[in-house]
């Protein structure tokens, strides 16, 4: 078994789609896949991607990402009622959302958003970040509800155990993973970017693996411990920041991590 790697689809974007149903060829039916988020705020696209998915691996794994929550093409009241709803359409898919064994093998996703933890947000950022116009809240919740809301819902999956523990989230857990060679014009973004309080849950379950997506570029690094793997595909205009295929977390037969194209 394989267990692979992949983030920030877009399949909104048709470069982006036409890439992901032509790019599975080869044969994944043993394999695992990881989808850590922002493939469609589009329902039915979203469906569309799970069930191509769900027909080539022997398990797909996913968590949310913000996209995902956008309800301004949607008939839906909250974002926390399109959050229901997509746990919904994941079963139905057979896309699961749940800690996953397979033998040694643990996989943990865990939901999270951003709380402004690695930064305080700027007026350029309020007016022009898209989830602050496309997201919607119950009333009187404020961004530290919101991310509660959602790290909530991973207490009872930290006591995961086994020889290769593997977690993946959609947005970063820690502001050691922002990458310093970002441009000063874009460094306005880091306070959506994640949560240290992800960062706190996963030193409580000290994966061997963690991956994230969010930032759309793709790098490896290891703190603390852990290795952080970050595989987004991303919008067509970032090609060359982003991923180009798949990455392979970990193999039971070489136990290596590596690209796989």
């Amino acid at each position: 078994m394989k267990v692979f790697a992949i983030s920030d689809l877009h399949i909104d974007f048709d470069g982006n789609a036409k890439w992901l149903f032509n790019a599975f060829d080869a044969d994944y039916t043993e394999d695992v896949l990881i989808v850590a988020g922002d493939v469609s705020d589009d329902l039915s696209r979203l469906e569309q991607c799970f069930t191509f998915l769900a027909c080539r691996f022997k398990k797909v794994l996913f968590v949310p990402g913000n996209h995902e929550l956008w309800v301004i093409r949607d008939d839906m009241p909250t974002s926390v009622k399109k959050f229901e709803q997509i746990c919904l359409l994941t079963e139905r898919c057979g896309v699961s959302m749940d800690v996953y064994h397979h033998g040694s093998v643990s996989i943990v996703p865990l939901l999270s958003w951003y709380d402004f933890s690695f930064a305080s947000p700027t007026e350029k950022l309020l007016e022009n970040w898209m989830d602050f116009y496309a997201c919607k809240w119950p009333d009187n919740w404020d961004f530290q509800h919101v991310t509660n809301f959602f790290l909530d819902k991973n207490t009872s999956r930290l006591n995961t155990k086994n020889d290769v523990v593997i977690s993946f989230s959609h947005f970063l857990p820690s502001s050691k993973l922002l990458p310093n060679f970002v441009p000063e014009t874009f460094k306005y973004i880091f306070p959506v970017l994640g949560s240290e309080k992800l960062a706190e849950q996963i030193s409580i379950l000290q994966p061997d693996i963690h991956v994230y997506g969010h930032s759309h570029i793709a790098r490896s690094l290891r703190v603390d411990d852990i290795d952080y793997v970050n595989n987004a595909l991303g919008y067509p205009k970032e090609r060359g920041l982003g991923c180009n295929g798949l990455y392979c977390l970990y193999n039971s037969e070489t136990v290596d991590r590596r690209e796989a194209f």
